[in-house]
C-alpha cells in the first residue's frame, strides 16, 4: 500500500439530476461546480467568481437573500476600471453603474435559484481577511490596491460560528429544506506564508467541525483531507504545485459522487460519458453520408437522456450538423 484512503461517513443527502445545487467559495468551487455541470446536473457554480473567506462568503449569501443592492461605499478604480470591494473582479464596467447592473443581475439570479435549491456547497479557502480601513468593512477582494489601504488579520472559529448562525436562520427562513456541505479547499495560500496557511486552513477545518455538530442540515466533505493525506504526492498538483491537478480533480470528484449521487445518477453519468465522446468527434468530412449516418444516430441516443437532464444544447449542436 502506498497511499492512505479516506474513509467517508455514509451521508444521508442524496443528490439525483433532479437535484439544484449551487456552489459558492473559493478556487476549488469553480472547479466542483463545473463538474456539475459538465455532468448535466442543475448547478449554479459559484455566481459570485472566487470567494476566499467565510465572512464574505456568508454577507453575499445574505445579500442574495435579500435582494440587497451592492454597498455604494465598496466601488473603487482598478486596472482603468471600476470594481467592487464585496465582488470578484470579472464584475468590472468603465461606470459604477455597469458594475452595479451586472451585481444586481446575479443577486437576483442567486436569490432565484436558492429558493428552490436543494443543496448548497460551501468551499471554505482561507481564515484571512482584510479590512478596508476607509469604510472598516471585511472585503472579499483587494483589487490590487495598496495593501497600506486594509487591515489584515484573522478571523477566529467563534467569529465564523456566529457569523453563520445568523446566514443558518436566514436560509431555515428562506429554503427549510437547504442541505449545506462544507468543503475546505485543499489549495495552499503561499502569499501569507505556508505557517500562516496552516493556522488559517486549521481554524476552517475546526470551524467546520463546530457547524457540523451545531446544525442539523450541515455536514462535511473532505476533500481537505483527500487531498493532503490520500494524494500526498506532488504528481497531484499543477505546476505551480499549489493546486490539484487533473488527475486529482477527477479523484475527489468521483470520492464526492460516490458519497452522495444515487445509484440511477452514477448510472447516468457512466453512459453520457461515452456518449460524449460522440457528441464530440470532430470528423474529417462533416458531409459524408457516413458522418451523417452517425449524427442521425447519435442524436436518437441523446433523446433518450431527455428525460433524465437538459439535452437541448447537445441536440440543436448536432442537428445544426444535418445537411
Amino acid at each position: 500500500m502506498f497511499r492512505t484512503e479516506i474513509s467517508i461517513p455514509a451521508s444521508t443527502i442524496t443528490i439525483d439530476h433532479r437535484s439544484q445545487i449551487m456552489t459558492i467559495g473559493s478556487c476549488f468551487s469553480d472547479r466542483m461546480g463545473q463538474y456539475l455541470l459538465d455532468h448535466k446536473f442543475r448547478a449554479l457554480a459559484n455566481p459570485f467568481g472566487v470567494v476566499f473567506n467565510p465572512v464574505s462568503i456568508f454577507q453575499l449569501l445574505e445579500n442574495a437573500i435579500d435582494l440587497k443592492p451592492p454597498d455604494p461605499t465598496g466601488y473603487v478604480q482598478s486596472d482603468g476600471l471600476f470594481k467592487h470591494l464585496d465582488f470578484h473582479s470579472d464584475f468590472n464596467g468603465h461606470n459604477v453603474l455597469e458594475v452595479e447592473q451586472s451585481i444586481v443581475s446575479v443577486v437576483e439570479k442567486v436569490h432565484s435559484f436558492l429558493k428552490d435549491a436543494d443543496v448548497l456547497i460551501i468551499t471554505l479557502g482561507t481564515a484571512i481577511v482584510y479590512e478596508y480601513l476607509k469604510t472598516s468593512q471585511i472585503v472579499a477582494n483587494c483589487h490590487k490596491i495598496p495593501q497600506k489601504e486594509f487591515k489584515k488579520s484573522r478571523v477566529s472559529s467563534t467569529s465564523i460560528y456566529e457569523a453563520f448562525q445568523k446566514l443558518y436562520q436566514s436560509l431555515s427562513s428562506f429554503n427549510d429544506g437547504l442541505q449545506i456541505i462544507y468543503t475546505v479547499s485543499p489549495v495552499r495560500h503561499i502569499k501569507d506564508t505556508l505557517i500562516e496557511n496552516g493556522s488559517s486552513k486549521s481554524i476552517l477545518r475546526c470551524s467546520c467541525d463546530v457547524l457540523t455538530e451545531s446544525f442539523d442540515q450541515v455536514s462535511y466533505f473532505p476533500s481537505y483531507e483527500i487531498m493532503l493525506d490520500d494524494l500526498r504526492d506532488y504528481r497531484f498538483y499543477k505546476e505551480d504545485m499549489l493546486h490539484p491537478n487533473i488527475t486529482a480533480e477527477r479523484y475527489i470528484w468521483n470520492k464526492f459522487a460516490e458519497t452522495y449521487f444515487t445509484e440511477k445518477s452514477l448510472s447516468s453519468i457512466k453512459e453520457w460519458q461515452k456518449l460524449r465522446k460522440a457528441i464530440d468527434h470532430k470528423p474529417f468530412n462533416p458531409k459524408s453520408d457516413l458522418h451523417q449516418k452517425f449524427v442521425a444516430e447519435t442524436i436518437t441516443k441523446v433523446d433518450q437522456f431527455s428525460d433524465r437532464f437538459d439535452v437541448s444544447e447537445e441536440m440543436n449542436s448536432l442537428k445544426q450538423q444535418l445537411r
